[in-house]
């Protein structure tokens, strides 16, 4: 490097961004990332040892510290890093840094560590192509991803590497940032007479959304773009504050983590009886531009699985919702979604419906038993085979009920069905119980009947 060169590096290191100006230099000005930084926690031993010797993928939130680790790491080591972005670098850009580091490994016994940026951009092809060389030990992929790798990343890859997630930054550990900014002379605005309000520090720190490049993106606006005072101070104040960041940034990518950890935690409120919470989820779907018909599928499927017959409704209620959107649209179409959230949310909850898959599982183990001769259809082979014969209709019989065999031979008093004891479904239970009883009566042959009736007898039914 020359003088020229050197100068303009340091040129450009000043006119940075305030939020590349403030990226943390060592491993104890990075704040929010405890418990994979913290003392003698193992990614800080690796990279304090220069032991990184296996790949990793740091996965996490925009502005969470992903690219300051490998940076960190880039500073420690004795290894030759090399840093590449997934968005720009192609096979080609890749078998350079593979040629170069078997050259480097070959003549100077030198590791290289390869930093991938948003490394889930890579297609599988770009994936597979890298694998071999971090399977031989030739690259240490440090990769970096706001997307959940066991989704994004091939297979092959994560199971060669250590994942570290990152969590978003706490109110505390942005406050940290904000104090750091407007108090460091070299790198902040500690060599400015600036004067912040305590609203707008609050407002600041509220609205970046646990993302340390959002805080300093609107910090160093709001301040670049306030006169001083005739006495040479910059008054931040709440207003200014809410220009400078107006609008929360909504992580919300509709293929990404966001998308399905929100419809998630929307789903569990609703299920949970929770009508304040699944408003809040629904309310960030819909406004990050979520398709209300996914939504509204979603309250369709949970009113059969978590409401049932506690509430034959709920299912009407969530169909008749998704018919209204349609008719109605956006914006309007939002009243049919949000009452139907309510409903599912205020209805009593039942999963019985999972019946269904204990005799699934039973005819997968087992096989499917042979349909009982009086319940075959009797229009065909009634003459001839005996179809349908000794069959009763129920409708003949007082309460429209008579006792007799609708299971296969052997699954007798078989049980799949287990109502619970939640609204509507409470009074399917209890006539159910009655009809069970009449059915295991009438069916029981008369011997059986006499040993169950003896005090001494042990024999029970299949459940």
């Amino acid at each position: 490097m020359d003088l020229f060169d050197h100068a303009m590096q340091e040129r450009m290191e000043k006119e940075a961004p305030l939020a590349a100006r403030m990226r943390p230099r060592t491993l104890d000005e990075v704040v929010g990332q405890e418990h994979i930084l913290g003392p003698g926690r193992l990614l800080r031993r690796a990279i304090e040892t220069d032991r990184l010797f296996s790949s990793i993928i740091l996965w996490g939130p925009p502005g969470t510290g992903k690219t300051t680790i490998a940076r960190l790491i880039a500073q420690h080591t004795r290894a030759y890093f090399e840093s590449i972005s997934a968005v720009l670098a192609g096979v080609a850009e890749l078998r350079r840094v593979i040629t170069e580091a078997e050259e480097r490994r070959r003549l100077y016994h030198q590791r290289t560590i390869l930093f991938v940026d948003e490394v889930h951009r890579w297609n599988k092809a770009q994936q597979d192509a890298l694998l071999p060389h971090v399977e031989s030990g030739m690259i240490t992929l440090v990769g970096a991803t706001t997307e959940n790798p066991y989704f994004e990343v091939i297979r092959a890859l994560v199971s060669r590497s250590r994942i570290f997630q990152l969590q978003p930054l706490k109110e505390e550990h942005l406050a940290t940032l904000l104090d750091r900014a407007l108090s460091d002379p070299e790198r902040g605005y500690g060599g400015r007479a600036i004067e912040i309000t305590p609203e707008a520090c609050q407002h600041l720190l509220d609205v970046s959304g646990g993302d340390a490049r959002n805080l300093l993106n609107a910090l160093e606006l709001a301040v670049e773009s306030t006169l001083p005072d005739e006495h040479g101070v910059q008054h931040i104040t709440l207003e200014v504050a809410q220009e400078s960041i107006q609008k929360r940034a909504i992580l919300y990518d509709k293929d990404g983590d966001a998308h399905y950890d929100t419809i998630s935690a929307f789903i569990k409120s609703v299920r949970g009886s929770d009508p304040d919470a699944a408003l809040y989820w629904l309310a960030k779907m819909l406004a990050a531009g979520e398709d209300p018909r996914f939504i509204l599928r979603r309250l369709i499927i949970l009113a059969g699985e978590d409401i049932g017959l506690a509430d034959p409704q709920a299912l009407v209620v969530a169909a008749a919702a998704a018919q209204a959107f349609e008719f109605v649209g956006l914006p309007e179409g939002v009243y049919p979604i949000v009452e139907a959230t309510l409903y599912l949310a205020t209805a009593p909850k039942s999963n019985s419906t999972g019946a269904y898959f204990k005799a699934l599982e039973l005819v997968e183990k087992e096989g499917a038993g042979a349909v009982p001769t009086h319940l075959m259809d009797a229009n065909r082979d009634a003459k001839g085979l005996g179809h349908g014969k000794g069959y009763q209709y129920p409708h003949q019989f007082p309460g429209h009920f008579i006792p007799q065999q609708y299971l296969p031979d052997g699954l007798l008093g078989t049980i799949f069905y287990e109502p619970s004891d939640q609204g509507y479904e409470a009074k399917i239970a209890e006539r159910l119980a009655a009809w069970r009883k009449l059915q295991l009566e009438g069916l029981r042959p008369r011997g059986d009947q006499e040993e169950h009736d003896h005090p001494d007898s042990d024999s029970s039914r299949r459940e």
